[in-house]
């Protein structure tokens, strides 16, 4: 087997993201990570050491639901995107989803087909599922546990929730990260804060 990979959020792309589902609480919302790779994470090696993937940002998209297999228009956007960040030596490292319903825990066809064609380039890519409830938790102050599930591509090319042996592959760049995010909430920050979408090259 290969070497765990560790992945890292930057604050400013988890609370976003965090505020992107809380800005639609009644519509499932997602989109696409962005951060930094080390040299080696191109390559589906399993001799190579761990490597440390950083999200830093992301971008707005609600991608349609019933996007399975990808439409054409989709695949396209995507492809753009990548593009347009790597000439910024930047890289799409991932996708996150958040249901509409509370809930509803379970990793949506569109998130596994966006994480494939994201897997494509990068062997390591991440898909993260909001999770609804701790979100709730967080929001109140609460709670200081990450608010998404970290899902990866086992070998068997199905999507797998990682870390469910009880190790942590998904950290917090900041320890204080939840509480920032209740004070957006609390203090109407996030109104500022979030401004669609991201990059409009997705149009």
């Amino acid at each position: 087997m290969g070497a765990e990979c560790k992945y890292e959020v930057a604050q400013v792309a988890y609370v976003k993201l965090a505020l992107h589902a809380l800005k639609h609480p009644a519509a499932a919302v997602n989109g696409l990570l962005v951060g930094r790779l080390h040299a080696n994470a191109r390559r589906d090696d399993a001799d190579l050491p761990p490597v440390a993937k950083r999200v830093g940002d992301h971008v707005f998209r609600n991608f349609p639901r019933a996007a399975v297999p990808l439409l054409p228009t989709l695949e396209l956007a995507l492809t753009l995107v990548e593009d347009h960040f790597a000439a910024q030596g930047l890289a799409v490292v991932g996708y996150y989803h958040a249901n509409a319903r509370r809930d509803d825990a379970d990793l949506p066809p569109v998130a596994k087909r966006v994480g494939d064609h994201v897997f494509r380039n990068f062997p390591r890519a991440a898909v993260l599922l909001l999770d609804n409830k701790k979100l709730e938790e967080a929001v109140k102050g609460k709670s200081r546990e990450p608010v998404v599930q970290l899902y990866t591509r086992d070998s068997s090319k199905s999507w797998r929730q990682a870390g469910s042996d009880g190790s942590s592959q998904l950290t917090l760049k900041e320890p204080s990260t939840n509480m920032v995010l209740a004070d957006h909430v609390t203090t109407k920050k996030w109104q500022q804060r979030l401004v669609e979408p991201r990059a409009t090259c997705l149009k």
